[in-house]
């Protein structure tokens, strides 16, 4: 088996990576792949992932956000130009 492969439908390659798990967490892997619709558990795998990946950089961008000063108030106006703004980029 090759432990890495290209294809043409993928951006990067893909690599194998083996983990164990108890029985108790196979078993709800499997269930998830079955219930959820993934082909493979490397799907649901993946998928679990790249929400994490998701989480981290939301996390980083308030902590940032955070961590920075006020540029202006935050008050009923604030959240009504946010509102305009999202209605005029849909």
């Amino acid at each position: 088996m090759l432990a890495n492969f290209c294809q043409s439908n993928y951006i990067d390659c893909m690599s194998t990576m083996n983990i164990s798990l108890p029985d108790s967490l196979r078993s709800f892997v499997d269930e998830q792949v079955t219930s959820r619709g993934f082909g493979t558990s490397s799907e649901y795998v993946r998928e679990l992932i790249r929400k994490d990946q998701d989480r981290q950089h939301l996390r980083g961008l308030l902590l940032e956000g955070a961590a920075s000063s006020p540029v202006s108030p935050v008050n009923a106006d604030y959240f009504e130009g946010l509102r305009k703004r999202v209605r005029r980029q849909r």
